[in-house]
């Protein structure tokens, strides 16, 4: 079974041609499905178009929670075995689906969207920030895909079920399933230019994926040792502060330079301060990991019996 879940915020113009589109290509495939659309705290009137579509399971969301939360209660509903994630606007064509899915057939976990030919016209401001931060996410992750933030993605619903769906992970999805074992390839797919409504992203979203990047990266190589990044930092900032104080005594004692007369001292005890903190916050993140790690050792055992 086939499950396409698609999020909207204020997207109503878009609703029902989307549905219109996505009823045509699902009939032609010939395989069962159903169509999930999520209201993300809408305040256009999209939850009552969705209403009016036959067939759709509507889900509406008390407050616009973003894309990511989304998308998960979208999943969550869903009972397909195959998981279609497309965005509502309609710069994603269900017209690309069948080809995608085609791809899973030969044996992938996750078939990514690519959108060779998105703005084009828009180099400088669009286009090579998006370039670059596609190459910082498959540097950091390993998953080299052309394209991580097209929305239109199949995935195997385990992929899916072993993820939890939290903050701005939408992003990075396919990088985050990769990491998991999942097998992920990408297809060239076609974009539309948005018709109707406003785009929700602009050019500061290049920021806010850099700090993604960070996320991810710190979560698969330090959460389960916080103390290597917390610990390394803080020795970092130790032997900043020892040298400074070194440099100090040099000064002082070869040089004939009073104490006061640089901020040396003061850097230095600000330097170890940072240090001595940076590594009491590294120990209480592993007390943290390793009492929570027992925790679901025990409740594992508990389901196991």
């Amino acid at each position: 079974m086939l499950s396409v879940v698609a999020p909207f915020y204020n997207e109503k113009g878009t609703i029902a041609t989307l549905h219109r589109q996505l009823i045509l290509v699902f009939r032609a495939i010939g395989r069962p499905f159903e169509i999930i659309f999520v209201d993300d705290g809408s305040d256009d009137g999209s939850y009552e178009v969705i209403k009016t579509l036959k067939p759709v399971i509507a889900v509406r969301l008390r407050r616009n929670f973003g894309q990511t939360r989304a998308l998960a209660a979208g999943i969550k509903r869903s009972r397909g075995n195959i998981i279609i994630l497309l965005d509502g606007d309609l710069e994603n064509d269900p017209a690309d689906i069948p080809k995608l899915l085609q791809k899973l057939d030969e044996g992938f976990d996750v078939v990514s969207g690519w959108r060779k030919d998105r703005w084009k016209d828009k180099f400088f401001t669009r286009r090579l920030p998006s370039t670059i931060a596609n190459r910082l996410i498959s540097f950091t992750s390993g998953v080299h895909l052309h394209d991580h933030g097209c929305m239109l993605k199949v995935y195997r619903r385990d992929v899916l079920d072993a993820l939890n769906l939290t903050g701005d992970m939408h992003r990075m999805i396919a990088a985050y399933a990769a990491r998991n074992g999942a097998r992920t390839t990408e297809l060239q797919v076609r974009f539309e230019p948005r018709k109707f409504g406003k785009s929700k992203y602009g050019l500061s979203r290049t920021f806010t994926v850099l700090l993604d990047i960070l996320a991810f990266h710190f979560f698969y190589k330090y959460s389960r040792r916080p103390i290597h990044f917390f610990g390394g930092a803080g020795f970092v900032s130790f032997f900043f502060g020892a040298a400074a104080f070194l440099y100090m005594l040099f000064l002082k004692y070869v040089a004939g330079v009073s104490f006061i007369q640089t901020p040396l001292p003061m850097l230095s005890a600000l330097l170890i301060m940072i240090g001595f903190q940076f590594v009491l916050m590294g120990l209480l993140a592993e007390i943290f990991v390793r009492t929570h790690g027992k925790e679901e050792e025990t409740v594992a055992e508990v389901m196991e019996q």
